[in-house]
């Protein structure tokens, strides 16, 4: 399978992305990746790389990118040769299964509605990330977190119904649970839009909803899929990865103030790493842009070789397990059960 890597997208681009991607296919029976970029930067970037590795590695040349500062609407209109449009071209294509980016994330949305369109039946597209919990499987999906700030209420319906298709098709999870994120569990509590949407996702057959779930519930893990506008998601999701920061960065700090506090340091080290490890980031690898016609996966600004070789293999999961036909399929079902019910 091949996976078109934006190259020149993200803090730490071209460097770490082109790590990342040596790492991926390294790791990856059956991969093989094409970096769209300065085609002289990568391959300095690959020349300390054995033959086979460089094997699995195709270059599509282009001089343009898209930075982090540039705006959605003039990625649009101008920068059409940008290694951004490119990789999404070579999906619509065919050439390539999936697209992974660490750039610009509305840029990635919006230049992925313009190449690869929408899905049949999704007037809105969505961001999805996992997150870790205290559950038994140990994470939850939640979307969206970050693609639309203003919501309808038959737009988190779309959500809901396209996180249980990947909850389902690429993290294997049976039956998932669908939670709407709110200020208190009644279905009288939330604002205007979470009223709005609660009733009629009861009546939606194709998803199996629980009700509202409250932040301080969030990381229970009592919902398999939280669905939210892209406002309150983000705001969670940044809000709980600076959590994490702190608590790691304190609990470290703590650890090393006496000695006697050292000496715990060194038995607990173990556990340590482990909470870490759960809480960074870079495991997850990148979020999925579902509703698109196409496979793109948006990375962390500053993701690492690590995060970008596991925001691949993302990719490359949604792209086997044929999500997409789910999510159509789905959305069909639903508006069905809805005007039947």
């Amino acid at each position: 399978m091949v996976i078109a890597v934006d190259a020149m997208g993200g803090d730490n681009a071209p460097s770490e992305v082109v790590k990342g991607a040596v790492k991926a296919v390294n790791e990856t029976p059956n991969l093989e990746v094409i970096l769209v970029g300065n085609q002289a930067v990568i391959e300095k970037e690959l020349a300390a790389c054995s033959k086979q590795e460089q094997s699995k590695i195709q270059i599509e040349h282009t001089n343009e990118f898209i930075t982090m500062d540039d705006h959605p609407s003039e990625i649009v209109r101008g920068k059409r040769k940008s290694s951004m449009h490119i990789g999404l071209k070579l999906v619509k294509g065919g050439k390539a299964a999936g697209f992974f980016t660490a750039g610009n994330s509305g840029a990635a949305m919006a230049v992925s509605m313009v190449e690869l369109g929408l899905l049949e039946g999704v007037a809105r597209p969505a961001i999805g990330t996992i997150l870790p919990c205290s559950n038994e499987r140990g994470f939850f999906f939640m979307l969206d977190v970050g693609a639309n700030v203003d919501c309808r209420p038959e737009h988190l319906v779309t959500f809901a119904i396209m996180g249980s298709a990947y909850a389902k098709k690429v993290l294997h999870i049976d039956n998932p649970t669908v939670g709407l994120l709110s200020n208190g569990e009644e279905e009288g509590k939330g604002d205007m839009l979470t009223k709005a949407v609660y009733p009629i996702l009861k009546k939606t057959d194709v998803i199996k909803f629980t009700g509202n779930v409250e932040g301080k519930a969030l990381f229970k893990g009592e919902a398999d899929v939280v669905v939210c506008d892209g406002f309150a998601g983000n705001i969670a999701l940044k809000v709980s990865q600076s959590v994490a920061k702190y608590i790691t960065s304190m609990l470290k700090q703590e650890l090393l103030s006496s000695t006697v506090s050292k000496i715990g340091a060194l038995l607990s080290k173990k556990a340590y790493n482990n909470l870490k490890k759960k809480t960074d980031s870079a495991q997850y690898g990148g979020a999925p842009l579902l509703g698109v016609n196409g496979i793109c996966v948006i990375g962390h600004g500053s993701s690492n070789d690590t995060a970008v070789a596991n925001g691949i293999r993302v990719a490359m999961n949604a792209a086997e397990s044929r999500m997409n036909e789910a999510i159509v399929g789905d959305v069909k079902d639903s508006l069905a059960s809805i005007l039947n019910y």
